[in-house]
């Protein structure tokens, strides 16, 4: 392999933005390890996992595990240190050692060695320690289409709900409660203009009365989270007017 292939191959890989710097995700740079290594090797090893902590290292050879070794990684992860943890810890902890190792061969190094998963359960761990657990489960929203109702009951409900609060970046605290009490991570999909737009929308909706189903009716959608930018502008526009007579 030369630093050209290497150079072609993490070209392709996808960033994700987390806390606004892109990272690499495990999945790409394995993607990016097999364009390089077809018949490359990928060995995973536990080396504990005692008192509900287990650590992983990972290691990355150039073919059989008889074959040059291009690089490893160790991993480190906590039984219920987030949601996801609660029941994914260990394979959590083999992903980012897998994601550590295949950085150190130089693939998806661009803007740093850890993944973007590794980074973005370093924040939920770090941030969660200012919203308690009791906190997140008693909080219960104050308008919306789910007003008085809480995370817990919402998440059973209606996911792309709460996904629209991380994504919107609207209320920090509220994110980090979601993020302590449900599987859900920030991935923004759509422009940050148009989910402000449509968390606007919503407390409109409330402070209106207005009908959920009328409104999704009238354009043609199955949720507000399906409008386009223009019925958004469009639907704030009337409510708005309704409110000021």
């Amino acid at each position: 392999m030369t630093f050209e292939d290497l150079q072609k191959a993490n070209e392709t890989i996808k960033t994700l933005d987390v806390k606004g710097r892109e990272y690499a995700e495990v999945n790409q740079r394995i993607k990016a390890f097999r364009m390089l290594y077809p018949t490359g090797t990928i060995e995973t090893e536990m080396l504990s996992n005692e008192n509900g902590v287990c650590v992983f290292k990972a290691s990355v050879y150039e073919d059989g595990i008889d074959s040059k070794l291009l690089g490893t990684g160790t991993a480190y992860e906590k039984e219920g240190s987030t949601y996801i943890n609660k029941t994914s810890y260990i394979e959590n902890c083999e992903t980012s050692a897998v994601g550590r190792a295949l950085a150190m061969c130089g693939i998806g190094i661009d803007t740093s060695i850890a993944s973007a998963e590794e980074v973005q359960n370093a924040i939920i761990n770090q941030e969660t320690i200012a919203v308690s657990l009791d906190e997140a489960k008693q909080f219960t929203f104050s308008s919306g289409k789910y007003k008085d109702k809480t995370i817990e009951q919402i998440y059973k409900k209606d996911k792309k709900y709460l996904q629209l609060w991380l994504d919107s970046g609207y209320n920090e605290k509220i994110k980090l409660m979601i993020m302590s009490l449900t599987d859900l991570k920030p991935t923004v999909k759509r422009p940050q203009e148009e989910l402000m737009l449509i968390v606007k929308l919503q407390e409109l909706v409330n402070a209106t009365n207005t009908d959920y189903e009328t409104l999704k009716q009238h354009y043609g959608v199955e949720s507000d989270l399906d409008m386009t930018k223009e019925q958004l502008e469009d639907a704030i526009s009337i409510l708005e007017k309704k409110i000021n007579g």
